[in-house]
């Protein structure tokens, strides 16, 4: 996908959201509960995502106390079944997260009661940084040694998260990590099954559908690790100093999970396949920046990119059959559609050989 198509993409999601409306006077009276009595105001939905409802706000104490810039993030307008235990779990592991060395939005408050807006959501603390993908300044797009060092702090910052313990933070049962990788090829496949539910969804005709997960059967590495995954960690969720060359935020956790964190490292690796700047590093040289931050050994990278190429196309392509129902914006379908088939393709390089760890 482009820059300027996920941006395009964004911007349609958001003008969605705006046209079905947010109460945001129900949200102010659930924050005041929490926060202390105060206002919303300046309050504008953003395009960080392509589903998922986002706005903005800043938050004026009554108190006289310094005004805040939050940033609440709900469902998809069109909910699917699960976008309310979803937005429960992402807080979850951000208030996890608090203290670690991971960046990462600050936590504020989560809301379980689907009385107060009609959906769970959770409010975070915004992060003074630009999205890595649609919000690029000039000055960083024309310096190749600025976007070299991004790349770089992107793939330690992604090894830090698969560095903690999450026992340790408390996320005791929020994923079963004993046999999860033994469970990916099955898992994805039934994902990608799962859409026929949608008689309008074409199907997907590409020969990595079977090719890819018999592979990665026969190829299962006999470690197995437990952390947490991120699970959608391309520079399109990450937010970039605007001092330095360096993470200042992973966002968008919805699809985190406990597993094994290398695959995180694969799928830094298939998100960047044709979408990277020209100082960008090299698959290797993020290879090579993970393993020095790193407790984990990275010998089977190859194996964890043909997972996360196989696992996000398949979730991917859900935004297409949902979109032939009509129930997200067209273009979201047809331009992921398009991402899962470029996912694929790219699996069945790696897997002929194309690998780093070829």
């Amino acid at each position: 996908m482009s820059v300027e198509g996920a941006h395009t993409d964004a911007g349609a999601a958001a003008a969605h959201a705006r046209a079905a409306g947010l109460d945001t006077a129900a949200l102010q009276e659930w924050l005041s509960g929490r926060l202390g009595p105060g206002a919303i105001r300046e309050e504008r939905f953003l395009t960080g995502g392509t589903q998922n409802v986002l706005l903005g706000f800043t938050w004026e104490p009554a108190s006289g106390e310094s005004a805040r810039r939050l940033i609440y993030r709900g469902p998809p307008v069109n909910k699917r079944k699960n976008s309310d235990a979803v937005m429960l779990r992402e807080a979850r592991v951000l208030a996890a997260l608090t203290g670690s060395g991971v960046p990462h939005p600050g936590f504020v408050a989560a809301c379980e009661d689907l009385d107060v807006l009609g959906n769970a959501f959770f409010v975070m603390e915004a992060v003074d940084g630009f999205n890595g993908v649609s919000e690029v300044p000039e000055a960083v797009a024309a310096d190749e040694a600025w976007q070299h060092a991004m790349g770089l702090s992107h793939a330690r910052a992604v090894a830090r998260l698969g560095d903690v313990d999450p026992f340790a933070v408390g996320l005791e049962g929020f994923g079963k990590p004993e046999g999860w990788l033994a469970r990916q090829p099955g898992r994805w496949t039934g994902q990608l099954e799962s859409y026929r539910s949608f008689e309008t969804w074409p199907g997907l005709d590409h020969p990595g559908v079977e090719e890819i997960p018999r592979w990665l059967a026969e190829r299962l590495p006999s470690a197995e690790r437990a952390g947490i995954v991120h699970g959608d960690c391309h520079a399109g969720n990450v937010l970039f100093s605007h001092e330095v060359p360096e993470v200042a935020a992973l966002v968008d956790w919805e699809l985190s999970t406990l597993g094994d964190p290398l695959l995180d490292l694969g799928h830094l690796l298939a998100s960047r396949d044709g979408l990277t700047p020209s100082g960008a590093p090299t698959n290797a040289e993020m290879v090579e920046a993970y393993a020095e931050v790193s407790r984990h050994d990275v010998e089977a990278v190859d194996y964890f990119h043909v997972l996360a190429c196989f696992r996000f196309g398949a979730i991917l392509e859900g935004s297409q059959a949902r979109a032939s129902a009509g129930l997200v914006p067209e273009s979201v379908g047809e331009r992921l559609h398009a991402r899962t088939v470029s996912l694929f393709d790219q699996a069945l390089r790696v897997m002929d050989g194309e690998g780093v760890g070829s």
